[in-house]
């Protein structure tokens, strides 16, 4: 045992035998480049062998062929509020880049990420800085997704604003011109310039549309950790939910695993209680007023109910007679968990 585990490949020794062996193109970059790769797959790796994580599996290596291509780099710094990178070998000028707001910036600057994508480069900083403590509240709510919005106590939000639908519009339009290139002219069709400048624009409204969304979920869940201290959410399997590629769609661009991913970190930030729902509680079969729990023919659907004639987003409890909203209801059912 003792002989395999000197055997076995760890971190430091893949580093030294690609160190060892660097071509003669590698010279000329940052040495943080190779190093950092390879960390990168030892984190890959290890998360391999723990089942616990949500997606276990083998790593996905990158593509050289993908439209996005970068590195990292952990010695990059923030000179004059300019961004300051390695030096290459061999290159005689070498400037500092200048950004807007760059002088409000503050905390320790991390991992840079720098990559490639749509004819530009972009640059993602990450700044650790300790978090100030937030004013308790005294308040408790509860957030139930649904496919387009948010529905809480306070009101909704809606996560598929009237302004994406234009942007939907025009990504199915370079969709489709994008394969009809490729069912004429095969694989030839992406060297192509009018291909390269088609994609180039599906990749702008690509981008466009997940920062308006981002945009939404950061607000709305910073406003959640400022304004209350109690919150629960439910705990939906989504991979289960995309029954069809239409329903996949919805939850796709509804943002149910990012909303929940940076809702807790905030409340670990900030020293808020988050309670997941489980999976099967019946949030939206289940009468808010008297706790009657539809089942079988009377459970609610996504085109309300057939054997009543019940709209969608309308909720009638049989035992008691309550008529409610239907999303309503479902806030009202996650609140009483509390």
């Amino acid at each position: 045992m003792l002989e395999d585990k000197k055997l076995r490949p760890n971190e430091r020794k893949v580093r030294d035998e690609l160190v060892a062996n660097k071509a003669d193109w590698q010279y000329q970059l940052s040495a943080r480049c190779l190093q950092l790769a390879i960390a990168d797959l030892s984190k890959a790796w290890k998360n391999f062998f723990n089942k616990a994580q949500p997606d276990w599996g083998k790593p996905k290596f990158k593509s050289k062929k993908a439209p996005r291509q970068g590195f990292k780099t952990d010695r990059a710094k923030i000179v004059d509020g300019r961004l300051r990178l390695d030096k290459p070998h061999g290159v005689e000028k070498w400037y500092d880049i200048r950004f807007n707001g760059a002088k409000s910036l503050n905390g320790e600057l991390k991992v840079v990420s720098i990559y490639r994508e749509n004819g530009k480069y972009w640059a993602s900083l990450p700044f650790e800085r300790k978090t100030e403590a937030k004013a308790d509240t005294a308040k408790k709510t509860a957030v139930d997704v649904n496919v387009g919005h948010f529905n809480y106590t306070n009101g909704r939000i809606n996560t598929l604003p009237h302004n994406l639908n234009n942007l939907y519009k025009r990504i199915k339009h370079y969709q489709r011109l994008l394969a009809r290139k490729r069912a004429v002219n095969g694989q030839k069709a992406t060297q192509t310039n009018n291909y390269v400048k088609t994609r180039a624009k599906l990749q702008r409204d690509y981008r466009r549309v997940a920062n308006i969304q981002h945009d939404i979920v950061q607000k709305f869940t910073t406003k959640l950790v400022n304004d209350y201290d109690q919150i629960v959410i439910e705990d939906l399997d989504v991979k289960q939910m995309q029954m069809s590629h239409v329903a996949s769609k919805g939850l796709q661009r509804s943002l149910f695993g990012y909303f929940r991913q940076v809702l807790t970190y905030k409340c670990e930030w900030y020293n808020k209680h988050l309670l997941l729902a489980d999976k099967f509680y019946p949030s939206t079969q289940r009468c808010s007023q008297c706790g009657f729990v539809k089942t079988g023919k009377d459970k609610i659907g996504l085109n309300g109910n057939i054997k009543h004639h019940t709209k969608h987003n309308e909720y009638i409890c049989y035992a008691c007679g309550a008529v409610m909203d239907r999303d309503r209801n479902a806030v009202m059912n996650l609140l009483a968990l509390l």
